[in-house]
Formats: C-alpha cells, sequence, structure tokens
C-alpha cells in the first residue's frame, strides 16, 4: 500500500527519515522511555530504528507502521507513533506513541491520535483499534480516555518491566463507536 503523509492543522505525520537528531533527542531522553520497553536510546540504537523502520508500509499484518510526528511550524520531528494490525485479525490493530517531553501537554498527541484514528478506520478499514498502557502512566490513560477510548481489562501484575512486576490497562474503541463519537467533533 502506497503512503504519503497525513497532516492536521498542526502537524505533519510521515515515515521518519533523515531525522538522526531528533529522534535521537527525545527517545534518549529517561522520561521519554519510563513507561516504554526499552531503555533510553542510544546513537546506534536510534541510527538501527530509522533503518529498520523507515520504509515501513501500512498494512503489513503483524508489523509496526512507524510514523514521525512533524511539527509543521518548524519542521521538526517532535515524536512518533505507530499503528500495527494484528498477525491473524487484520481487521484489529494496535497503537502507540512517543512523544518530546518539550511538547507534551499541548494536545499533541491527541491531534496525532485522532488522524491516524481516522486513517486506520476510513483508509485501512479497521474494524477496533486497542492500546496498552501501564497503570501508572497518568498522561496515557487520560490520553485514552479522551480518544473515548474503552478500558477493557486491568492486568495486574502481568509483566515484568524493568526490574519490577508491571500492571497494564488494555483500552479500545470500535469503528462505529469512533464515528459516532467523533462525527460532530470538527478533524484537525
Amino acid at each position: 500500500m502506497e503512503f504519503n503523509k497525513l497532516e492536521t492543522s498542526r502537524l505533519i505525520l510521515r515515515p521518519v527519515e533523515d531525522d538522526f537528531e531528533d529522534f535521537l533527542y527525545y527517545r534518549s531522553n529517561p522520561d521519554v522511555a519510563r513507561y516504554q520497553y526499552w531503555e533510553p536510546f542510544m546513537p546506534d540504537q536510534a541510527l538501527d530504528y530509522i533503518k529498520k523502520y523507515r520504509y515501513s508500509k501500512p498494512g503489513n499484518q503483524g508489523e509496526w507502521f512507524q510514523l514521525g510526528i512533524v511539527n509543521k511550524e518548524t519542521n521538526r520531528l517532535i515524536g512518533d507513533c505507530a499503528l500495527k494490525l494484528d498477525e491473524f485479525e487484520p481487521r484489529n490493530a494496535e497503537v502507540g506513541c512517543n512523544l518530546s517531553c518539550d511538547y507534551q501537554k499541548r494536545g499533541i498527541a491527541t491531534e496525532a491520535f485522532y488522524c491516524v484514528f481516522d486513517y486506520a478506520f476510513f483508509e485501512l478499514e479497521v474494524h477496533r483499534i486497542s492500546a496498552i498502557t501501564d497503570c501508572e502512566n497518568i498522561a496515557s490513560i487520560k490520553l485514552l480516555e479522551r480518544l473515548n477510548m474503552r478500558r477493557e481489562a486491568h492486568f495486574v501484575k502481568n509483566v515484568w518491566f524493568k526490574g519490577n512486576w508491571g500492571s497494564e490497562y488494555s483500552y479500545a474503541i470500535l469503528e462505529e463507536e469512533w464515528f459516532n463519537i467523533n462525527r460532530s467533533l470538527s478533524q484537525y
């Protein structure tokens, strides 16, 4: 499937390409990595990651499709989000997001996900989008709830995470729920 970019009023969502310095800047930050399964990136990890996902395409079952979040005003990479179609049921998808601390609490992740959800539901014909978040990640919980996702599960100490047992919440929204909830909202 051919993909170029997605746009909102403030953002461009496109593959991470020649964004090494910006990518490393936020991916090496311990605050950004705090609730992620990865540790802060080192330069070689950032290069490998960009090489691996630079040509990712939407619609490949079981593979993450990585999108860089670019600030239109500065033309700088400020984060990334990802979408993965389920390996066995491609109408189910999972999403994730990382955002530079410099741009958090500004509605950027909400705006990016709004665009990604519209793309997934209306272009890829996804039926259901899910997300997993650490129970202590209050910002992520608020984001998923702002998107009108439903908390479907609370997994208690289900994952060995950075030296401790961690608990997670599972959220989801169906295509018809997204359409009904958001059809009256103005798009970004």
